[in-house]
Formats: structure tokens, sequence, C-alpha cells
């Protein structure tokens, strides 16, 4: 599956829409994992135990995104964007989106 943030795919060419393909996940912070970064934050810096946690729900809301693409048949999805809201204190929704489509 050919995944890009812009409108194109260099040297194809679009047959047709198929529709949005989209993909989401919501994770929780983890109250061991909070311990940590809150001793962390007494200190400054990154913060790794989020980054990793940000980067692997990343990661699977693109999975999941994919899967929704190939289950409409698309061969590529253009326009790809990430999207983080906060559902409540403590959670967070990745959503990953773009525009499934047809190539010649």
């Amino acid at each position: 599956m050919i995944v890009t943030m812009s409108d194109t795919v260099p040297g194809r060419e679009v047959d047709r829409v198929v529709g949005v393909a989209r993909g989401n996940v919501v994770r929780a912070r983890f109250f061991a994992r909070d311990f940590i970064a809150g001793l962390r934050n007494l200190v400054g810096g990154e913060v790794p135990e989020y980054t990793k946690l940000l980067a692997e729900s990343r990661e699977q809301a693109l999975d999941r995104m994919t899967r929704h693409a190939e289950e409409m048949g698309a061969d590529a999805i253009v326009t790809f964007r990430l999207s983080t809201a906060s559902v409540m204190e403590g959670s967070a929704e990745i959503l990953a989106y773009g525009t499934a489509v047809k190539l010649k």
C-alpha cells in the first residue's frame, strides 16, 4: 500500500477516489509509566515513556488506516494526515486518515 502526504503518487495516475480511509486508537496513560514520567518531569527534558507510547499509537493508527483502505479495494492513500485529540484527562486519540484511491 502506497501512503503519501501529497495529493498524487509520483509516476502514477489516480483512476478514481474510493473514499476516506481512517484508523484510530485511544490510549490511556498507565500509573507506573506516569510515576516514572513524573520523576523525569522534575529534572526536565524528554519523557521517553510518553514518546514511546505515542509512537506506538501512531503506528497502530497508520496500520488500521491502511487495513481500512485495503478493505475498500484501494491501491494507495493520498493526502495522509495524523490528528491527536484529548479524549479525557490521561487519554488521547490518534487518528490517521487520508483519501483512498485506485491507481491506473
